[in-house]
């Protein structure tokens, strides 16, 4: 039986890798301390998350013992099987668990890591010539990543079904990142239709207005 404890700390900011993990929160009605922490935005910030993560990154989970979990897809695993009665996941013995769990590691494996690299291409390039390469390859390849996801699902109302799930959550933040929608409904206009639908789930209208607003542009 899975221990469920409800007074986590989610260290996060708007806009970022945490917004899912907090949507999940927001949709089970689980109350949660915030610390907001934009890590991008120097090392105060850091400063905030490297007690905790090592790696001084956001989302940071950390339970009421002192316990600390990192990386998003583990954070929204764990709500989804600890809370089933929201049907977040398909269960343990649901035929579309191993397409579920597939597509949760492929997210973060195949396109939320390559974030690394857009955001600070100086980590990898010696000069602005390069840096300039790196990000537009970068680019291209997280819009190849999404089409080839595309590809390989065929959506009901959501992912995998009627049931909306963590993938659609993780899928609809993701996605709003670099290179930005109008280029994700191009390569990906199956799983398009379902991040539409998220943006306009009833449950999650207000927290995203407040956690990340759609402004005018966002689309790209």
């Amino acid at each position: 039986m899975i221990h469920r404890p409800e007074n986590l700390t989610v260290y996060g900011a708007v806009g970022s890798g945490s917004i899912a993990v907090e949507a999940a929160l927001t949709l089970l009605g689980i109350d949660y301390e915030l610390v907001e922490a934009p890590t991008w935005e120097g090392e105060a910030e850091r400063a905030k998350v490297a007690p905790l993560n090592p790696l001084k990154q956001i989302p940071t989970l950390v339970f009421p013992d002192g316990e600390v979990m990192t990386e998003s897809s583990a954070m929204l695993l764990w709500l989804a099987d600890a809370y089933p009665e929201a049907g977040l996941a398909p269960g343990l013995t649901d035929p579309r668990r191993r397409q579920f769990l597939r597509w949760m590691s492929y997210i973060p494996a195949s396109i939320y890591s390559m974030f690394w690299v857009l955001d600070e291409p100086s980590r990898l390039a010696a000069g602005p010539e390069a840096e300039a390469v790196i990000q537009e390859r970068t680019i291209e390849r997280i819009a190849d990543c999404w089409r080839m996801m595309d590809e390989q699902v065929e959506p009901g109302t959501y992912i995998q079904g009627e049931q909306l799930t963590v993938l659609d959550l993780y899928v609809t933040v993701v996605s709003r990142w670099r290179p930005r929608r109008r280029r994700f409904y191009e390569v990906a206009p199956k799983l398009a239709e379902v991040v539409r639908r998220v943006d306009e789930h009833p449950l999650l209208q207000e927290f995203w207005a407040k956690r990340f607003p759609l402004e005018g542009g966002w689309e790209g």
